[in-house]
């Protein structure tokens, strides 16, 4: 029904578990966000949309909301289920795959363009919290590379920063979890 249904298991059962150990993240669904290009902005989208009490936040660039394994049917689900607390950032192009056979004969379910926006549209109607750019590119990254820092700004723009010297949650990403023994902050043996 929708792209590799069930998979959100080896995000959340089997990757994050391996993250949260090795690495100080915020267990908090609220600063977690998922995204893609393509099949894995579907992928992106099904992982939230399955497990959204571990991620909030998608991102989907030129999405494959196509009836490839019934992707295109996402617009009807939305509007059918009970509304997930989701905040979605879409980007596609006029130009990308819009379904034109070479006999001119046109399948709309799996035109990249018009499922996106339907998606945009089946997500607004639902009352999700949601935004999008519709270019004129084609089926790819340029478009993306001008707009990933305004599409990031909006998927967190509600979270304050942090100015505390202690808080490591934000300054961690990039650097394994270190073991302190509490009292001078020494780095314990083996860490």
């Amino acid at each position: 029904m929708t792209s590799m249904p069930g998979s959100s298991w080896v995000i959340v059962d089997e990757l994050l578990p391996v993250l949260y150990k090795d690495y100080n993240i915020s267990k908090d669904p609220e600063r977690h966000g998922i995204g893609g290009s393509s099949s894995g902005a579907i992928a992106a989208f099904t992982v939230a949309w399955e497990r959204p009490n571990y991620f909030r936040k998608v991102l989907s660039n030129v999405g494959s909301f196509t009836d490839i394994r019934g992707g295109h049917a996402y617009p009807d689900i939305i509007r059918k289920s009970e509304k997930k607390p989701l905040r979605v950032f879409l980007v596609d192009g006029r130009n990308d795959n819009r379904a034109l056979k070479a006999d001119r004969s046109y399948d709309q379910t799996r035109d990249w363009f018009y499922q996106n926006v339907r998606m945009e549209q089946a997500l607004t109607e639902k009352g999700y919290d949601v935004n999008y750019l519709w270019g004129i590119q084609r089926h790819g990254q340029k478009m993306l590379q001008t707009v990933f820092p305004e599409m990031m700004r909006w998927l967190w723009r509600d979270h304050g920063v942090s100015t505390d010297v202690h808080a490591m949650v934000e300054r961690s990403f990039n650097a394994p979890k270190i073991a302190f023994d509490g009292a001078g902050g020494d780095r314990l043996p083996g860490f």
